[in-house]
């Protein structure tokens, strides 16, 4: 058994774990029922399959025998839907922020829950048919000199992938930008109107500012270099380069919840309730605005 593999599926297990309490707090929570909540639910569940789709990887590798290619199939298939839904839902979660600020007056009532619920069926349902890719012909079981680093997944069909995987950081990137230059500007207003406001506007601003730093730095470093190996490498690379890429890939689904759920003080705020039965007295009580980006 490959330690590789073992560390994989280690890290499956965690991510699972971890993203399944996530979803579990915001599921017995009824407070958190708003559309952002609702983005960071997609995001856990797309990451609490990715962690079952590692494990089911290495249970179909090493414990499945004879070894079935339906089974293989599947779960790459599962692997592939599952990391394209945490991606676009990191994307729908950086669009939701910046509709927050850019149309702050009437988000509210624009950005329903219903309208929410809609548009994450639709990327669940997108996320699903890029999963089923390797059981509909893109794979490389009937042709191994055609295997990408993602393998049963073809190099053409990696190269498909990683690309469009690159753009979508690029989208994300520019669209990050746009929330820093509307900070900003939010911030400058209030400056010029009422100098206290501005001191706790500032705070916030800083605070927005190191969390987009934390957002894009992590997932660049967890990602980009596994996307751009698989537009350049195939099967006949060794082996360890493509474990050492790939497992930083994986652990971004153990940080997202970190980032995205745990930092947040309304699910803050339900896990003292949960684990305690009480909220600590030094428990910042001041609501989420939209300039909290």
């Amino acid at each position: 058994v490959s330690p590789w593999d073992i560390a994989l599926c280690a890290t499956g297990t965690a991510v699972a774990g971890e993203n399944a309490l996530v979803l579990a707090v915001l599921f017995y929570t009824p407070s958190l029922r708003a559309p952002m909540f609702l983005l960071i639910g997609s995001l856990a569940l797309a990451d609490l399959l990715a962690g079952l789709g590692l494990v089911a990887n290495f249970a179909v590798r090493y414990l499945l025998r004879p070894p079935s290619e339906a089974a293989e199939l599947a779960a790459a298939g599962l692997l592939l839907a599952a990391f394209s839904a945490s991606v676009c839902s990191l994307l729908a979660i950086t669009v939701d922020r910046y509709l927050s600020l850019y149309n702050a007056l009437t988000y509210h009532s624009e950005r329903t829950l219903g309208f929410t619920c809609a548009m994450v069926l639709l990327m669940w349902l997108l996320c699903l048919g890029v999963g089923l890719l390797p059981l509909l012909g893109w794979n490389c079981l009937r042709d191994q000199s055609a295997c990408s680093i993602l393998r049963p997944v073809t190099k053409d069909n990696a190269a498909v992938l990683a690309v469009t995987f690159l753009l979508l950081f690029a989208l994300m990137m520019q669209l990050y930008l746009q929330i820093c230059k509307i900070a900003f500007r939010h911030a400058q207003q209030i400056a010029v109107q009422h100098q206290f406001i501005a001191t706790a506007q500032a705070t916030s601003t800083r605070k927005g500012l190191s969390t987009l730093s934390l957002i894009l730095g992590t997932f660049a470093l967890c990602w980009i270099p596994f996307a751009i190996y698989s537009l350049v490498a195939d099967s006949s690379y060794p082996v360890v380069y493509t474990y050492s890429l790939a497992l930083p890939a994986t652990c971004n689904s153990l940080i997202n919840p970190i980032i995205y759920a745990f930092r947040n003080p309304d699910i803050q705020k339900s896990l003292w309730l949960a684990c305690c039965g009480c909220v600590p007295s030094t428990f910042s009580s001041r609501p989420r605005t939209s300039s909290d980006v």
